[in-house]
């Protein structure tokens, strides 16, 4: 079968920059319809399947020459290759001649060939087309989108011609019908819905109901109902009036935004009593000026601030439940400054409000607690922990106290403090139902066995939290009969009550509208929940999951629900409809509830996906939050969908301890079920297309063989039993920098996509020496790409991988000197040796100068030595100490010496007037400008640089690797936000900086 582009080349650069640029997007995009883990972004869904599914143009160069104008072109490309090519074999041929080959004077490399350069230029036009594909104003661009669809057919049908004489032709190679795509692994369904705006039938399947459900929103749905005007009094009267045309799924989200409205207001009616206005009165002005202008206003309530509270652990105040608040800080915005200052009197204590900033700011950014793992008693200073918190929550001695009240004024926020009959609504509103699914798997604080009474998803919820849920649930019902008369009133049949089947009928129709106004509680319960905090930056409410658990308030925000700040009905409501009209809604979509490991849907189809990573993210347990919800407003439209009372677990391919009794058993269950589910795509995929494999995870365990990780062992293992070999690799940033992970988690910036064909039949044995040997030759040139590519330094090793691995799956076998196959992880450790001894081996391109202060750095770091140590190092580099500090990296006094920081290092520096340049000195100025002005001062100092630049980022490599060894942790952020700032820095250099006369001179 030809070759794919993306096993050859890919516009790498573009295609990250735009996935970076998309997790800033909000609304209109599909994330925002409904919360999910780890989502990729749809630029490298877009460019990945695209370039799996399109040939590389090496495999019709011939078609390629026999176009005169095409021939042409490649003809003058060739010439001016060919010219440059024998000028840089003159120079390295003299250069070897005299024995002084080094990087500056590199191998010209293989001549250039009229095919070759045929190829290449064809490969630019095609990287043009990923460029336009992947940016985000292109997403519905049917111009950029339909470019893209018929390249898919032209090389679709070659294939069709090139395998007419194949046994299954018919089935296999119809040059009318493009292959369907399949991913097993849907869960958001950004890879689903990307095939499908491509020009696919798109098939998506998971073992989670939440994620089939998500699905269906994204990829069946719309298509059932495109083209529809929306069915509601209000959009029928403008359609008379205007005659106005709805394109794709709009109809569809002005009827989710028209009856989701209705659902808001008729909640108001009955449960707006539970969310009074604040009446500001002139008592509550005589302390605070800035509320006179309030005074006989009502003001609508944004959230009301509660603080947890337990029983004082000091006998004195037994009876005292004193409150656990992490922070008094309301507001820390410049100017609108406002804390919350506890006034203890009577033998209690009462909360009140006051404006600009505290007196001790660190106690009040502080609150009551006293470090991570304990509080203090307010009335007595006596400290607890957290253990003591869980026992008296256990008990059911956990409560509440209203802390402020947050306000909507004139010009943003206004901070008030507790009013009593708030509390009192509060505290006696009452909910029929609750969720009394178990939350075990979710909650942040399960390593230390501490839940703080919260065992059911219920107990997630406030009272008055539970009855607003329960009322937009309720009327999800209601406003579904109400759907369905508006739907028959404007001309829809009732022929086919059964959705499934696609017909556009007032059922069908009625109950589409429902999934997506179901999606609309559950963003509200995110919001609405007592785990939600204040932001005291931002003045508003963080949702419940800030990462991939649940995280403990101790202080919480609750939400009006009836307000117009974040967290509101209209808001959640804003986020679904508008993210509705991008859809597609072209070609058919079908998502099923699968389990990957015995499904059958991919046979004969293309396939890309995201598998789960090892143990990193445990979705059934998270999906549970939103599964809880979902099924009884749901329930009756998908009831296979819905038959169990929590989402499935047992059969999820996570590496979850818990649930298997020990790591070993989840370490088995993971590589036995990845094996089979891997197996499968292997012999099902359709034989012309690669299958590609997205895969996160950070190596971090380190052993007498080297780094490797469990994660990445047990995912290759299975990838290499199912059969298949690496044919490509590419690292891909696809995941947030302040991505909810924890920083300190076992997760990377970057994806890898594996791109996977089946290992061919008769594929030789290999030893460990040969395979040794093939790493250290090819594996240099494979970290020079990756490196080029602008790859950040943190995803390096994880990125080394695919090529390291490419090397080890094209053999049947690696055998070691006892004749025993080389495991998974003996291979990657030894990827990781070379890695290693590939970057050491670049030091010999720095100068001497930088090539001591790498080997003092990673002795010392920037800490003080002995000077004599130093000058004997030295020596070894061919430097001095005092050469050192004169070319200022070192500073040297009283018999010690020690590296410049960056802070250290001088802020007018030039290095057109350095006459001692060392590439130590441009990355830390790099670093120190980047820091202090941000990308556009370490632009200007790029521009000052030149082509000196680029060794400068070379050497971040070598440092970040250093500082990851030696757990360095500040250090490294430096190193790798340089490189990921690289792309925008060196463009603002290109573009708004001019060189000096004198500068020029230096480049």
């Amino acid at each position: 079968m030809p070759k794919k582009l993306i096993e050859v080349a890919l516009p790498l650069e573009a295609i990250n920059i735009a996935s970076a640029r998309e997790k800033s997007i909000r609304h209109g995009h599909p994330s925002t319809m409904h919360l999910w883990w780890a989502r990729r972004p749809l630029a490298a869904a877009r460019a990945v399947i695209f370039s799996q599914m399109v040939d590389d143009p090496s495999e019709y160069v011939d078609e390629l020459l026999a176009d005169p104008a095409a021939r042409k072109k490649a003809e003058q490309s060739l010439r001016k290759q060919l010219k440059a090519w024998e000028e840089r074999k003159v120079v390295f041929d003299k250069a070897h001649a005299a024995g002084m080959t080094d990087s500056a004077n590199p191998d010209p490399g293989h001549k250039p060939t009229l095919e070759g350069v045929t190829a290449q230029l064809e490969r630019e036009r095609l990287f043009e087309i990923i460029e336009r594909l992947v940016l985000w104003e292109n997403t519905t661009n049917e111009v950029v989108l339909q470019a893209a669809r018929d390249e898919i057919w032209r090389s679709w049908r070659r294939t069709c011609a090139q395998n007419a004489d194949h046994p299954r032709a018919k089935e296999l190679f119809n040059p009318e019908k493009l292959p369907a795509f399949h991913d097993p692994f849907a869960g958001g369904g950004a890879l689903p819905l990307e095939a499908q705006r491509l020009g696919l039938e798109a098939y998506a399947s998971d073992l989670n109901p939440v994620a089939v459900l998500i699905n269906k929103a994204m990829i069946e749905i719309p298509p059932k109902f495109a083209g529809m005007p929306p069915v509601n009094p209000e959009a029928r009267k403008e359609q008379r009036l205007m005659a106005r045309e709805w394109n794709g799924a709009e109809g569809l989200a002005e009827d989710v935004r028209y009856y989701g409205k209705w659902m808001r207001d008729e909640a108001e009616k009955r449960i707006g009593h539970l969310y009074p206005k604040l009446e500001v009165t002139a008592e509550m002005a005589k302390e605070r000026p800035d509320l006179k202008k309030y005074v006989g206003q009502k003001l609508t309530v944004i959230a009301w601030l509660w603080a947890r509270t337990v029983k004082s652990p000091n006998p004195a105040f037994a009876n005292v439940d004193v409150p656990l608040i992490s922070s008094f800080l309301l507001s820390t915005k410049a100017g609108k400054e406002a804390y919350v200052e506890p006034i203890i009197e009577k033998g209690g204590y009462r909360f009140t409000v006051k404006m600009g900033k505290p007196e001790n700011a660190e106690v009040a950014k502080k609150g009551t607690k006293i470090s991570q793992g304990s509080f203090r008693c307010l009335m007595s200073n006596t400290p607890f922990s957290y253990g003591y918190i869980d026992d008296e929550a256990n008990a059911g001695r956990m409560g509440a106290r209203l802390m402020a009240v947050v306000a909507e004024g004139e010009r943003g926020r206004v901070y008030f403090p507790p009013i009593i009959d708030m509390e009192i609504i509060a505290n006696h509103a009452q909910s029929f139902w609750k969720p009394d699914t178990p939350s075990r798997g979710t909650w942040a604080s399960n390593a230390q066995g501490r839940h703080y009474g919260f065992s059911t998803f219920g107990d997630y919820f406030t009272p008055r939290q539970l009855v607003a849920l329960n009322t937009f649930s309720n009327l999800i019902s209601d406003v579904r009969q109400k759907i369905w008369d508006d739907a028959i009133a404007s001309g829809l049949l009732d022929d086919n009550p059964t959705p499934s089947k696609g017909s556009k009928n007032a059922t069908a129709y009625t109950e589409a509208v429902g999934v997506y106004l179901a999606f609309v509680l559950d963003k509200c319960s995110d919001y609405w929940s007592s785990l939600c905090s204040w932001h005291s930056s931002k003045e508003l409410i963080r949702n419940t999951f800030g990462r991939q658990a649940i995280a403990m308030a101790w202080d919480f925000a609750e939400v009006n629900v009836f307000s117009e700040s974040s967290g509101n009905w209209i808001a959640m409501l804003d986020w679904t409809w508008k993210a509705l009209i991008p859809m597609p809604a072209t070609m058919g979509g079908n998502a099923v509830q699968k389990d990957a490991q015995s499904q059958s849907i991919s046979v004969d189809k293309v396939v890309s996906t995201d598998p789960p990573y090892y143990d990193n993210i445990g979705y059934a347990d998270l999906s549970d939050f939103f599964y809880v919800w979902l099924r009884p407003s749901l329930k009756s439209i998908y009831p296979k969908l819905f038959t169990t009372l929590v989402v499935p677990k047992a059969e999820e391919l996570v590496a979850e301890s818990y649930r298997h009794g020990s790591k070993k058993r989840a370490e088995v269950f993971f590589l036995d079920g990845m094996t089979q589910a891997v197996s499968r795509l292997a012999k099902q995929a359709h034989p012309a297309f690669p299958v590609t494999i997205y895969y996160a995870f950070k190596q971090s365990e380190i052993d007498e063989k080297g780094t490797s990780n469990t994660g990445w062992d047990t995912f290759l293992a299975a990838v290499i039993e199912a059969g298949f070999a690496i044919t490509g690799t590419w690292p891909m940033r696809t995941e947030l920098s302040n991505r909810m992970v924890g920083s300190d988690a076992n997760a990377l910036a970057s994806s890898i996509v594996l791109v996977c064909r089946q290992r061919i039949i008769n594929a030789p044995i290999s030893t460990r020496r040969d395979f040794v040997n093939a790493l250290k030759i090819e594996l240099p040139k494979a970290l020079f790409n990756l490196q080029t590519s602008n790859i950040a330094p943190v995803d390096l090793a994880q990125a080394a991988i695919g090529p390291g691995m490419a090397i080890y799956t094209r053999y049947a076998k690696v055998l070691d000197a006892q004749g025993q196959p080389l495991t998974v992880r003996d291979a990657l450790a030894l990827i990781n040796q070379t890695l290693d001894e590939a970057l050491a081996e670049q030091e010999g391109d720095f100068d001497s100068d930088t090539r001591w202060a790498l080997a003092w750095f990673e002795q010392s770091g920037f800490d003080d030595g002995e000077y004599g140590v130093a000058e004997t190092l030295s020596k070894a580099k061919d430097t001095s100490v005092s050469g050192m500090v004169e070319a200022g990296i070192v500073a040297s006094g009283r018999g010690k010496v020690h590296l410049l920081k960056p802070a250290e290092l001088s802020e007018d520096w030039d290095p057109a007037k350095d006459k001692r340049l060392t590439a130590w000195e441009m990355v830390h100025q790099l670093i120190r400008a980047l820091e202090a002005g941000g990308e556009s001062a370490a632009a200007e100092l790029v521009s000052k640089l030149g082509t000196h630049a680029e060794t400068a980022r070379e050497l971040c490599y070598r440092l970040y690797t250093i500082c990851e060894r030696k757990k360095r942790n500040a250090e490294a952020l430096s190193y790798n936000a340089l490189v990921q700032s690289w792309p925008e820095i060196t463009r603002l250099a290109r573009e708004g900086y001019q060189p000096s006369e004198s500068q020029l001179a230096l480049l």
